[in-house]
């Protein structure tokens, strides 16, 4: 009954193509194979398909331009870590997922002495294309008189960490999510630490997909409420220790 709510034509094509940004675990990255992309937003994806009866497969592609070539029909939609913003919302509509905020991260150490957005002043600071976070640096601009932020926006988040990794920036602005699991996996945690522990400005993940296309919406948003009803939705946030967004 799920599989008969979505467009015949996406049913004909036996495939929904989602565009996502690999660079943001655990939400997604790719695997080991350096070709498969993995995390929670795709298992959330393979959960959604099984219940829709159709395989939905995640894309490789620009987060700051992945929303734009879903209203142009490139993709169906968008599922990598996308906040709802009221911005978005005048291009797309979202089936809303998880909840996190932003949080500060900084070399191991802090050499810097950053504990909050206004110790960011005349410093160099990365962050990601079309993000909430460049959203937040240049409101938090504002705030810094004759010192300005030096804001250095890049195409991928792996591009943005590595000036931090390098000393060209003091500080990356990321979702608590992935700022965390930098935190604490065996291979970046000698490198990058916590700010502090505050989230800026939580807002909700959501999957967007063109206003042109409710019937795709209303499908995956029926399919994700059965997911949580099942307690499917819980287990993958389990999976990938990622309770404290969890949705109702």
């Amino acid at each position: 009954s799920l599989r008969q709510r979505l467009p015949a034509s996406i049913r004909d094509r036996g495939v929904i193509q989602f565009a996502t940004d690999p660079s943001y675990a655990p939400m997604e990255s790719y695997g080991p194979d350096g070709r498969t992309v993995i995390g929670f937003d795709a298992d959330l994806a393979d959960a959604l398909g099984t219940l829709l009866g159709i395989r939905i497969e995640l894309v490789p592609s620009n987060f700051a331009s992945a929303l734009d070539d879903t209203v142009a029909g490139r993709f169906d939609g968008v599922l990598s870590s996308m906040t709802d913003t009221v911005e978005r919302e005048k291009k797309a509509d979202f089936v809303n997922y998880f909840t996190a905020g932003t949080s500060i991260v900084v070399g191991r150490g802090n050499p810097a002495g950053v504990s909050d957005l206004k110790d960011l002043c005349g410093k160099a600071v990365a962050v990601e294309k079309g993000t909430v976070q460049l959203d937040l640096l240049e409101r938090a601009q504002k705030g810094c008189g004759t010192q300005p932020i030096s804001i250095r926006a890049f195409d991928t988040n792996n591009d943005a960490l590595l000036q931090l990794r390098t000393g060209r920036a003091v500080a990356i602005l990321n979702d608590y999510p992935p700022a965390v699991q930098l935190t604490n996996d065996a291979a970046s945690r000698t490198h990058y630490q916590l700010a502090s522990t505050v989230q800026y400005e939580p807002g909700l993940y959501g999957i967007a997909v063109a206003k042109s296309n409710p019937a795709l919406r209303d499908a995956l948003h029926l399919a994700l409420d059965q997911l949580m009803r099942d307690g499917v939705y819980h287990e993958l946030l389990l999976r990938w220790g990622l309770t404290t967004g969890a949705l109702q």
